[in-house]
């Protein structure tokens, strides 16, 4: 599998993806997957100065839903970011990241958002895309950074 890691976080390509993540996994490449973002070269320019000598893709979640079992098959070393959990549940749908495990990365205060962990607040509408993922087959856990303990959803959710 050349998808080395499916991550939400708001930030997409920042330190601790490049630096922590990076380090760790050695991407050849980051795939963001947004559809605001997808449309705004501009924008896109930013992101890929913060990545090195990485490649960088941006596309919409249909893109992507087409596009996963081809990155899958690749040899890019590949991080699959999304900037909330919506767009990867919707990334999900129809079993498309059926058995993969997803990490729940930083998703900050907000609006309608409760703590559940230092750098993961979550609205109900988040609580329920996650139980959307588990139904479709994904494995979630939190986990901010890879020398950091992995959390699990059921951990997460308890009330």
């Amino acid at each position: 599998m050349s998808i080395v890691l499916f991550r939400i976080d708001e930030r997409l390509i920042h330190g601790q993806v490049v630096i922590g993540w990076g380090h760790e996994l050695r991407p050849d490449r980051y795939i963001v997957v947004d559809d605001e973002l997808a449309a705004s070269e501009w924008e896109q320019e930013l992101y890929r100065l913060g990545a090195g000598e990485a490649e960088v893709v941006f596309c919409t979640v249909d893109e992507a839903r087409e596009r996963v079992a081809e990155w899958r098959t690749e040899s890019p070393r590949s991080i699959l970011l999304t900037a909330d959990v919506s767009s990867m549940e919707r990334l999900a749908r129809d079993g498309t990241l059926s058995g993969e495990a997803v990490n729940l990365g930083g998703l900050h205060a907000g609006p309608g958002r409760s703590e559940v962990l230092t750098y993961l607040y979550l609205t109900q509408e988040d609580r329920d895309d996650l139980g959307s993922l588990v139904a479709q087959g994904v494995r979630v856990s939190a986990r901010d950074l890879p020398d950091t303990a992995r959390v699990d959803l059921e951990s997460l959710l308890k009330p």
